[in-house]
This record gives structure tokens, sequence and C-alpha cells, in this order.
């Protein structure tokens, strides 16, 4: 009787462990289902900004502010930011249409367009020294030298030791004139003026806009006693139709130190200071570097 119930125990024993073999390994707790996971709404879609542009005049300046810029540049050259900005002057001839500008920042490159406009300047006829209009053989030679001892001194380019607004030329300086006028000279068309004008009577005196180095001290057909001054960055001041200058060649000048007194030589139909910028070789309106850079145009997105 031992030995059957024996025997029936084992028979049991082997057919439970056959019945976990057929039924594999014992099924896992059901899982919870998984919580709700809250709804996230997404923006509507909004259209691209349009590329970054910004309206400019001849002889005016856009100025692009930003953090982390590293250099600035167009189709002609590369610079440094000036004062966490880089700036763009576009010459007094410029013609109408677009011009491509960039600036790096943060180790990218960034484009904008400068859409110059058409010049917005007047006329303006005067009455001058007949000779100084219908030049002779001997004064036409000798403006074309005079040019080509100007023309270097636009292409310098050294550590710019200036910074905005800069200084006026006179004192008690009046607004400046001018600048971008058509000129007509004795009823026979000129180019267009490429400084600013102030009254100024005989023997008042003339001023550094900022410090620098005098390049040029000359007495020049047109120009008459003049003083060029190279501040850096391809920005150079000029003062025309002087009395008298107090500067030489290859000196230092501080801003508002004394470069001469005005007059009336060179080509003039009366006393007064003509008073001109080149800044990377354009001729801007020296207005705009006497005023607040803030107030310059700057890129924005295209609508």
């Amino acid at each position: 009787m031992g030995v059957h119930i024996e025997v029936v125990k084992r028979l049991a024993a082997a057919a439970g462990l056959l019945a976990c073999v057929a039924a594999g390994p014992a099924a896992s707790a059901p899982q919870a289902p998984p919580a709700p996971q809250p709804v996230v709404t997404l923006d509507a879609p909004r259209p691209a900004a349009g590329p970054l542009a910004v309206d400019v005049v001849p002889g005016g300046v856009a100025r692009w502010p930003g953090d982390v810029l590293t250099a600035c540049g167009d189709a002609r050259e590369t610079w440094k930011p000036l004062a966490g900005a880089c700036f763009y002057p576009v010459d007094l001839g410029q013609a109408e249409g677009p011009l491509a500008v960039w600036r790096e920042r943060g180790g990218l490159r960034e484009a904008a367009t400068l859409r110059v406009l058409p010049a917005p300047y007047a006329e303006e006829s005067l009455e001058v020294d007949p000779r100084k209009v219908r030049l002779r053989r001997k004064d036409r030679a000798r403006v074309a030298r005079e040019r080509k001892q100007v023309a270097p001194l636009f292409s310098a380019r050294t550590h710019p030791v200036f910074s905005f607004p800069l200084g006026a030329p006179l004192a008690d300086a009046p607004p400046p004139r001018n600048f971008g006028t058509r000129r007509v000279f004795n009823d026979e068309p000129r180019a267009p003026h490429g400084g600013a004008d102030y009254r100024a009577k005989v023997g008042t005196p003339v001023l550094a806009t900022e410090a620098g180095l005098v390049v040029l001290v000359a007495n020049h057909f047109f120009a008459g006693r003049s003083v060029f001054v190279d501040h850096g960055g391809g920005l150079v001041s000029m003062v025309m139709h002087l009395s008298r200058t107090d500067v030489r060649t290859g000196q230092r000048v501080s801003r508002g130190e004394r470069l001469g007194l005005s007059g009336a030589t060179g080509r003039v139909s009366g006393p007064h200071l003509h008073f001109g910028f080149r800044w990377r070789g354009a001729r801007v309106d020296p207005a705009l570097l006497l005023g607040e850079p803030g107030a310059l145009p700057s890129p924005s997105p295209s609508p």
C-alpha cells in the first residue's frame, strides 16, 4: 500500500512539472495603463522674416549693432567693429540700387542689404573767379598733380583712434550746410559738393574733429590752404580754404587742437570753412558723424 501511494505522488509531481514546461515561464503581473501625458499646444507656423535691409542715401552711413561682433565687411574689404557695431559708409557718388554687406557674430556670418536711394540733394548756383572754372593748361596740370597727391591718403587703414560723436571744427559751430549739393559755377555744372560748409569770418580758429595724424598740409588750386588728418580705421577729415595753417605734416593732434584759421583761399565765393570726411574712401555727410551714432539707420527684417 505504501509503495502504491509513493508511485502516485511521483506521477503527480511529474505531471505538474510537465504542465509548467508546457505553460512556459510564469506570466508577470498585469501592468497599469500609462498615465495620460499633458497636451502640448504648438504655435501656429509664423512666416519667415524677410532678409535684413535698410534704406540709405548717397553720402549716408548705416550702423548695424550687435553682441560678440568680430568682423564687418562688404564686397571690397573687411574691417573691425567699432563700439559694438558695424558701420557702413556709402559714397556720395554711389548709384541707386542694392549694396551687399555682412558681419560676423559668434562665429557665424550674417548678411544684409543697403538699399541706396536716389540722391536727395538740391542744386546750388555760385559765382566765382572765372579762372577757377575754365582752367588754363598749367592750372589743369597743377590740379592733376594735387589729386595724385591726395588720393593715396584715403587708402590707409591704421588702427582707429576715434569715437562718436566727433567734435565740431568750430568752437561755436552753426549748422553745417550744402553737403551733396550739385554745384553750378558760373552757369557750368560741376561735381556734387563732397563736404559741409560753415559760415565763418576770416581768422576763426579751426579745430581738429578728433585725435589723429596730420598726413598732409597743402595749398591747392581748388581747396586753398588745407589740412588732412588721418584718424585711423580709414577715416580722414579735411578742412579747406584756410587763411593760415598751424600744424605740419607728420604731427599728431588731439581732439579740439587748432589746425589753422578759416579764410577764403582756393575756389570760393566768399569766406567760409569747408569741412569733409572720407571714410574708407567714401565721401559722407559730416553731420552724421557729429551726431549720436544710435540715430543712424540700421538693417531690419524686410516686410
